[in-house]
């Protein structure tokens, strides 16, 4: 969002109360896909046709700018991988079937159909079916943050952490955010995008809030694990996901349960740990898994999948970028440029799929 905003001349101050990129960064297991949480067939019977496909492609681009931007950085990480669906049980195959009709109807990405001869050929484990695209990405994000923060502090952005907002007041031509320390910042526009604490700045519930797990191996002497070391997720809800990563180790997330205490939460990471090892040996028995960390973090969801973007009428001169859902990186992309349109005055098409009034 500020790289957007430096890059069209604002005068742009981050508040953020913790550490820069200690939040849902540092918590991110960044795997850059294009496919949306909601399937595609499923969105379209809620948001309609032309938003539903869109939507999809507005995450498909996101992911080819994230890699732009990152190729300014040489210490930023950003590697283009193969996405691989697989169906968790017999009975997904008819939707899956769906999936793969659509996203070939509507020319969305490149997608292979995958039957279980397949599946078994190229990753050694049993599945009724897959979806295989070419289109998706790993990312280090928190050195993109960092990467993406330092530059633009050399354009003049100025960042503030540790600073927590504890008051905000909207005036008639501005908004004054005052901070825990005493300090007052005035500012013709605020933009809120801090995750799952928006929430308390919007009137109307908007956002599910789980738990989620993930662990990362300790490194291994191969480098290569299953067809071109792929991103792997599945259809069951909650899903499974892993990926790999540059230093040789396999990363495993998921397990989610449907609530968010904190306390609660941190103390399930070690049988979470164990349930996360227990499903990859079933899918991979020759790998030798042993984890070297393992972590939980909040996860929030809505009821479409997709995010909330732009601005409510109890809030004025407040824009919202609110990229819930597991696309959160590449709706950051898709909110930065809508936000940035309307700042200019520009009209931005896009913005009527992701407004609080769907």
């Amino acid at each position: 969002m500020a790289d957007h905003l430096c890059k069209a001349g604002f005068d742009v101050l981050i508040l953020d109360r913790r550490h820069a990129g200690h939040g849902s960064t540092a918590a991110s297991t960044a795997l850059l896909q294009y496919e949306i949480d909601t399937p595609l067939h499923r969105l379209i019977s809620l948001v309609g046709e032309q938003h539903a496909v869109r939507s999809y492609e507005l995450c498909l681009e996101a992911i080819q700018r994230i890699g732009t931007i990152a190729q300014r950085f040489k210490e930023v990480e950003y590697v283009k991988k193969p996405s691989f669906q697989f169906a968790s049980f017999r009975k997904h195959v008819d939707d899956l079937r769906k999936e793969y009709t659509l996203r070939r109807q509507y020319g969305i990405s490149t997608v292979h159909w995958l039957d279980e001869a397949d599946v078994r050929d190229k990753y050694t484990f049993r599945a009724p079916a897959g979806l295989l695209s070419n289109d998706g990405a790993e990312l280090d994000c928190y050195h993109l943050t960092h990467a993406l923060l330092s530059a633009n502090q050399r354009r003049g952005l100025r960042v503030y952490d540790n600073s927590e907002v504890v008051g905000i007041r909207h005036a008639k031509r501005h908004v004054e955010l005052q901070t825990a320390s005493g300090h007052t910042v005035t500012a013709r526009k605020l933009i809120i995008c801090c995750g799952y604490e928006s929430q308390r700045y919007v009137p109307k519930v908007i956002e599910s809030q789980h738990s989620t797990y993930a662990i990362v191996s300790e490194p291994f002497e191969a480098k290569d694990f299953w067809y071109r070391n792929s991103l792997i997720w599945e259809t069951a809800m909650p899903y499974l996901y892993m990926r790999t990563t540059s230093d040789k180790r396999i990363l495993i997330g998921g397990k989610d349960d449907d609530f968010y205490q904190p306390d609660k939460r941190d103390a399930r990471i070690p049988q979470k740990r164990q349930q996360l090892e227990h499903t990859f040996r079933k899918l991979f028995p020759a790998i030798p898994f042993k984890t070297d960390f393992s972590w939980a973090g909040v996860f929030c969801g809505t009821k479409d999948g997709l995010p909330y973007i732009g601005g409510i009428r109890q809030r004025p001169h407040t824009y919202f970028a609110l990229g819930f859902g597991g696309n959160g990186i590449t709706f950051s992309v898709v909110a930065a440029a809508i936000v940035r349109d309307m700042l200019l005055g520009k009209r931005n098409p896009d913005s009527k799929i992701f407004t609080f009034e769907r």
